[in-house]
């Protein structure tokens, strides 16, 4: 699905209201510890407050009702094409819908035209993940490693990563 047949507008520059709306869509779907959250707020307001030379790059999808989704990227220091996909959110009442789908790509595209070649995600292990790592493994995504006990006791991080 492409982005003219979704019914959003996408847009790169963060903006002040970003942030509540950032908190906001993180509470809905339920995924994210309170910490995870904070942190995710804290990247768009060092984004709105530095811009580019905060290193993170951002796509905002929004519908008729606000922000229904985002994501947050960047490069990753020291290498010379590799990226992170630091945070993609869907706002729990717009999931399933191909927003997603769309935000990932519109994230490959920007990061191919910065002359990235590849992309990596990181992601819990938890139960709950299980929809989010397939989703990931449904875009061409492969699983690179996993981390054991990472973010807590029985909590794997597990990396996945696609060469652009």
């Amino acid at each position: 699905m492409n982005e003219q047949r979704l019914p959003y507008v996408f847009r790169y520059e963060p903006q002040l209201q970003d942030i509540e709306q950032v908190r906001t869509l993180a509470e809905s779907t339920g995924n994210f510890y309170p910490e995870e959250i904070v942190v995710a707020v804290q990247l768009v307001q060092e984004a709105v407050e530095h811009g580019a030379a905060s290193g993170y790059q951002f796509v905002f999808a929004d519908g008729p009702s606000g922000c229904h989704g985002y994501a947050c990227f960047g490069h990753i220091p020291l290498t010379r094409s590799s990226y992170d996909l630091y945070w993609i959110v869907v706002g729990r009442a717009w999931q399933r819908q191909g927003l997603g789908r769309s935000l990932l790509e519109a994230v490959e595209r920007r990061v191919r035209a910065a002359g990235g070649t590849q992309l990596f995600i990181d992601t819990s292990g938890r139960d709950q993940y299980q929809a989010t790592r397939r989703f990931y493994e449904a875009q061409g995504y492969q699983q690179a490693a996993i981390l054991p006990d990472f973010y807590a006791p029985g909590d794997p991080k597990i990396i996945y990563s696609k060469k652009l």
